[in-house]
């Protein structure tokens, strides 16, 4: 467990103001709270995870149980059956018993008698960041005037019919919709748990936590590129922007009776190791498996070439982020040959909530901003709902599916590459 005082030892002021908001918020959360181990590197990030939990191949566990000195899996399951959960076919979520080495023990003895990818921390995946130079947002909201259009602009062919998006995100905001008529339809899985904050706004103007509006913005974005495409909002990171591996795949997992074209991930994470998650890449096999369907992530914006999770996987469709002058890469955005494509993600504006927010990163930390509707923010998580429109868009209009519009844009986009950026899509282009 980190203690949230030691937080500041090893990070540099911005990086350490998201990461203690980001543990404190898993640590008290209502349904239970988990300590959060976090690993520096260089005056950022490594990686992040739940103490006390691995995720370890089901195939492997008796092995696993065995080399960390713990009892076999038939003795577990009777007398404590919540220490192993199913995680998605092949994989389950492993509690360590106390007394018990830690996460960064058992894993160390894991890798020395069975192999690495065999067993790995529960990882934390957020939309706040992948850890090391900057945060996805790359920046907090800003300010925008109430009545101003969102830009890119909402396309005017009406695109979009018929294509399905399933959006894990930070939920949608009550009533999105009003005063932004290209979020009309727009919906949320579950109303009990989908909307964004779940209970209304409180305060005279109504005051603006950390992430919310994170979500509709994406959606927003999305649907200006296709604005009859079906979206469908979850609130997947609901800790501070955050969620754990083993809480976001089974979700992911039940989407599949939605007959979903487009799964669009809003997440950035560094892994132990670099090696990637074990199991979200089971549930991209079977995505893999399905007829036509595609994944869309944000690769991050670190600034830094070093592989996130799971927009390397080579199944994503990997996205970074231009700049304002949509010829040069932007600052923050990772790069590197592990990303697919890149898209507009500078000084994007779109809908958002009302009220007032206070900023909670370093340089800006205790400014109060107001806003009225609308927002200016920039990430690689509004780079990437410009790729997954203009996929949604193309399938409409050309009547391919998910995975050969997706193949037929990333071929225009290498046609069209910025030398030492890399392949580009633009919007409405």
């Amino acid at each position: 467990m980190t203690e949230p005082g030691d937080l500041r030892n090893g990070l540099r002021p911005k990086i350490a103001d998201e990461i203690e908001h980001i543990v404190d918020a898993f640590l008290h959360h209502p349904d239970g709270g988990k300590a959060i181990t976090v690993v520096p590197a260089n005056g950022g990030v490594d990686h992040m995870y739940a103490e006390g939990e691995i995720l370890v191949r089901e195939e492997y566990l008796d092995r696993v149980l065995e080399v960390i000195g713990h009892p076999n899996r038939q003795d577990i399951e009777r007398s404590q059956p919540e220490r192993i959960r199913r995680v998605i076919a092949g994989h389950v979520l492993l509690t360590l018993s106390e007394p018990h080495p830690s996460v960064a023990e058992a894993l160390d003895l894991v890798d020395q008698r069975l192999g690495r990818g065999i067993a790995t921390p529960n990882h934390v995946m957020t939309v706040s960041g992948d850890g090391d130079l900057t945060y996805c947002p790359a920046t907090e909201p800003e300010e925008a005037y109430h009545d101003i259009e969102p830009f890119p602009s909402v396309s005017a062919d009406g695109l979009g019919s018929g294509v399905l998006v399933y959006l894990a995100d930070t939920g949608l905001l009550r009533d999105a919709a009003d005063g932004h008529p290209w979020l009309e339809g727009v919906q949320v899985r579950d109303p009990a748990k989908d909307f964004d904050p779940p209970a209304p706004l409180q305060g005279n103007p109504p005051v603006i936590p950390p992430y919310t509006g994170h979500g509709t913005f994406v959606a927003g974005v999305l649907r200006c590129m296709a604005p009859a495409a079906d979206i469908i909002v979850t609130n997947a990171f609901s800790i501070a922007g955050s969620t754990l591996e083993a809480d976001l795949v089974p979700g992911l997992e039940s989407a599949f009776r939605h007959g979903v074209d487009i799964f669009h991930l809003t997440i950035a994470c560094p892994s132990r190791n670099d090696l990637p998650l074990i199991a979200f890449g089971d549930w991209l096999r079977r995505l893999s498996n399905s007829k036509g369907a595609v994944c869309v992530a944000a690769a991050g914006n670190s600034s830094r070439r070093r592989p996130t999770w799971p927009a390397a996987f080579p199944e994503v469709i990997s996205v970074g982020a231009l700049g304002s002058d949509w010829r040069g890469r932007a600052s923050f955005s990772n790069y590197g040959p592990w990303v697919d494509v890149y898209a507009p993600g500078r000084d994007l504006i779109n809908a958002y909530a009302t009220g007032t927010y206070t900023c909670h990163v370093s340089p800006y930390d205790g400014q109060v901003r107001n806003f009225y509707g609308m927002a200016k923010w920039s990430g690689t998580s509004f780079a990437t709902p410009i790729v997954s429109g203009l996929i949604a868009a193309r399938i409409s209009r050309t009547g391919e599916n998910a995975r050969q519009a997706a193949a037929a844009l990333l071929a225009e986009a290498r046609a069209n590459a910025i030398p030492g950026v890399g392949p580009v899509l633009l919007p409405h282009g």
